[in-house]
């Protein structure tokens, strides 16, 4: 007959409907307020710390809704935020600077969801509450920092090619090499053209003089590696939060969007940005005695360092590489089956590491980690953000033969330290610094009411014209009203499976797809009535009615793609949220009118002889 579908297609339908159910299920469950514990480089959080934390919350007398500890993490879920924002205070006075407390909004999903990868959408700033932060990348600090670099390495491959100068200097922007003879020249200008082709050449009057300056070319792309870099950093960096998902992306040229949803603590949040971290490869100096650099007798050519344990150790002034010049690390197990980072050096790092590894065998090498963090604090009831740099010896070990661009750095204390200090390098240090020219905080009261608003806008408009269907196209109307709900269900269960962030936008494409999705079956019903008045038999205007409007629902759906499609690619922001659930809402509804309802149809008129249709 017309009007059945075979045994697999309702199979199929009913399956997709089922996968949609359960996919979708996660976002009733909400959130939990929740404390997040977890360690910093120099420390693990383990059983023992674990029943810590669980007993310091219990003794404070707080209502806890449950207490995880994996991954060597402990999570503890709260009933309310007050609960959640007090506890936060009590564990950071208890743990110290130890370990990161962080704030978190942990999903509810039961565990037999979560096994089956179903997660619910994640919530932007404006529904979640949170930090929003505008940051300008300082591009002129990019470009000297630049300057800076070729200005060493002009003086290091001058040196390294035996050619005499007189001085390498810098100089409004022109690094100005000044050759102790003319006749060097040659032997420089080959130099050059060898190793430093990204700098343009300018030959003044005096012959034994020549003047560098950074491309214009090369310019952009420092920019542009700028700020790209920086947002990797700040991309790692606010992991420590435990952050759901965090929004970082350019806007501009030189400028940083950071969102970081559910964040209340905005000086937590400050604190963590500015905190970026590096490495420095330098000689022990072996001549001299560390006691009497302890007693303040430093050597000129020398600088003393600390080791975890609180060992001095001298270390020569020349810095070898430094993590700038770090392009990959991984951390892994060295030979021994101890945990160890493995470097990878750029081109430059890696012939300065290898001129003074070849030139120093047997002498010991030091890695220094570098850390610099902002810490906020209360100063005559004012915050004051003040700049620290903790400056501390990893490892030393000695130089057994030459390498240069792949090595390995170990003395580190465990694995999970070794991953961090791997995610650090991969990060690195910001490549410019950074301002905050914009900030604002949405409370988690007020993502609540936008949440309510928002779902009162869906349940509204659905119910009226759940209420407008089942009145003026009776049966049909129930059967496009189940459609219109499975439609929703799909929807969300889409968006559920893209891990995708829903915000007002979002929900604004939600609600304009409820009335698109019944504006398809609205099509097919006036069809069906008009082959009835036209003379045809019930079943066949069923067949009719659904073959005929199909044309125009695709036309009108396509259309309407077609500006979702326009939005997403020129808009930005909240205007593609809007874009992507309006997209996905049409693909959607086009199937749940077009052949769901049409499933449901078939069941109840399909199997049997028929002299009136209710519509």
């Amino acid at each position: 007959m017309q009007n059945r579908f075979p045994l697999w297609k309702n199979l199929l339908i009913l399956i997709i409907f089922m996968i949609g159910i359960v996919y979708a299920l996660p976002n009733l469950y909400g959130d939990d307020p929740s404390v997040q514990v977890s360690s910093t480089r120099d420390t693990q959080v383990a059983q023992q710390q674990a029943d810590q934390v669980e007993s310091a919350i219990k003794a404070a007398g707080f209502d806890i809704k449950s207490f995880e500890f994996k991954d060597g993490r402990v999570l503890v879920r709260f009933n309310n935020t007050d609960d959640q924002l007090q506890a936060a205070d009590l564990l950071r006075d208890k743990l110290g600077s130890d370990y990161t407390v962080a704030l978190n909004l942990a999903p509810a999903t039961p565990g037999w969801l979560q096994s089956l990868g179903a997660d619910a959408m994640y919530l932007g700033l404006d529904l979640r509450g949170g930090v929003h932060f505008l940051l300008e990348v300082d591009m002129d600090a990019a470009v000297k920092q630049a300057e800076e670099r070729y200005n060493e390495d002009v003086r290091l491959a001058l040196r390294g090619a035996k050619i005499h100068y007189q001085s390498v200097s810098k100089d409004n922007g022109y690094i100005k090499v000044k050759l102790k003879s003319a006749d060097e020249k040659p032997a420089l200008l080959s130099l050059l053209n060898k190793d430093f082709r990204s700098l343009d050449l300018t030959e003044p009057n005096a012959q034994d003089e020549v003047w560098l300056k950074i491309s214009e070319v090369e310019i952009r792309e420092i920019k542009k590696f700028a700020v790209a870099q920086n947002m990797t950093t700040l991309r790692n960096r606010v992991n420590e939060l435990g952050v759901a998902e965090p929004v970082i992306q350019q806007q501009g040229e030189n400028r940083i969007v950071v969102q970081l949803p559910g964040v209340q603590d905005t000086a937590r949040a400050k604190e963590i940005l500015g905190t970026t971290a590096t490495l420095e490869y330098r000689l022990v100096d072996v001549e001299h005695d560390v006691q009497k650099a302890v007693k303040g007798l430093v050597p000129v050519g020398s600088r003393l360092y600390y080791d975890k344990s609180g060992n001095p150790i001298l270390l020569d002034r020349r810095i070898i590489v430094t993590g700038d010049q770090i392009v990959d690390a991984s951390s892994g197990l060295d030979q021994d089956g101890q945990p160890s980072v493995s470097i990878t050096l750029n081109g430059v790092g890696a012939a300065k590491m290898g001129k003074i590894t070849q030139a120093n065998i047997g002498r010991p090498m030091a890695v220094v980690f570098i850390e610099y963090k902002s810490e906020t604090r209360m100063v005559n009831g004012q915050k004051v953000v003040r700049k620290e740099k903790t400056e501390q010896v990893i490892s030393v070990a000695t130089i057994r033969d030459a390498f240069s661009k792949r090595f390995q750095t170990t003395g580190l204390d465990s694995p999970q330290e070794a991953r961090n200090l791997a995610l650090l390098l991969r990060a690195g240090a910001l490549a410019a610094p950074v301002d905050i020219v914009e900030e604002r905080t949405v409370g988690p009261s007020l993502g609540q009411d936008n949440i309510d608003k928002g779902m009162m806008s869906v349940m509204v408009g659905f119910v009226l014209v759940l209420v407008f269907m089942a009145l003026y196209y009776r049966l049909f109307g129930m059967v496009a009203n189940i459609a219109l709900a499975f439609n929703l269900v799909i929807l969300v269960a889409i968006l559920s499976m893209l891990q995708a962030t829903l915000t007002l936008p979002g929900i604004a494409g939600i609600v304009l797809t409820v009335g698109m999705s019944v504006d398809a079956n609205v099509l097919i019903f006036e069809r069906i009535r008009e082959e009835i008045r036209n003379g045809n038999t019930p079943q066949s205007s069923i067949f009719l009615g659904y073959e005929k409007a199909f044309a125009t629902i695709f036309d009108s759906n396509l259309t309407t793609l077609l500006t979702a499609v326009m939005l997403f690619a020129f808009g930005t922001g909240s205007v593609k949220g809007f874009a992507v659930t309006l997209s996905i809402g049409i693909l959607t509804s086009m199937f749940t009118a077009t052949v769901g309802s049409r499933m449901i149809i078939n069941w109840i008129y399909g199997n049997r002889r028929v002299e009136k249709l209710s519509i």
